[in-house]
């Protein structure tokens, strides 16, 4: 979650915690559902799974170890008309005191040194097309002073940094081999 940074550092309030996902058809699974079917989402977009996606409580679970605080977060996940991909828009109210210097550190401490994590800083903009068939996550965040909120943009291509190319990452840690071995390839652009 990308929001993960802020949580371990205590600038969040985990409890606030709202993720706003929007995938690409793939991501909601092989199972052929009329719903699914890509004519079906052609010029549409739409949500699913509204109060009880199945990823839930593991996420909740990640923040709430990284935290030490028991979290409960609302997880919404939007179908849009594309093959591939997650952006997802993670809200969180920000702690008194927790200023933007401190959520740009936590984001640098956590993955100023992870190959497959780009940042593009407080005030980017991640999308889709630009992780496409590759291992990479791009995370942006926001801080809205209005609201004392940050909200942070992450941007996958499920079908690599989804389970297979975290399998592929593990593998090659677990048998000491570079974890970026079979993955460091650049994104398909367009």
């Amino acid at each position: 979650l990308a929001l993960a940074p802020l949580a371990r550092a205590h600038l969040i309030d985990v409890n606030t915690i709202i993720v706003d996902a929007k995938s690409g058809v793939s991501g909601a699974g092989r199972s052929p559902k009329q719903a699914n079917h890509f004519p079906e989402l052609y010029d549409n977009f739409r949500a699913y799974n509204v109060a009880h996606h199945r990823h839930t409580p593991e996420i909740e679970q990640a923040i709430t170890d990284l935290s030490g605080e028991v979290t409960v977060i609302n997880f919404t996940p939007h179908l849009v008309p594309m093959s591939r991909g997650i952006l997802a828009t993670c809200y969180a109210t920000l702690k008194e005191g927790a200023a933007p210097e401190l959520v740009d550190a936590a984001f640098e401490k956590a993955y100023s040194k992870e190959f497959f994590i780009r940042l593009l800083g407080r005030g980017g903009y991640p999308s889709t097309k630009e992780v496409r068939g590759s291992n990479f996550c791009d995370i942006a965040w926001h801080i809205d002073a209005r609201t004392h909120r940050v909200i942070v943009l992450s941007a996958i291509d499920n079908l690599v940094k989804g389970a297979a190319g975290q399998a592929v990452q593990n593998f090659n840690i677990a048998c000491g081999f570079d974890e970026k071995t079979g993955l460091d390839y650049v994104p398909m652009y367009p």
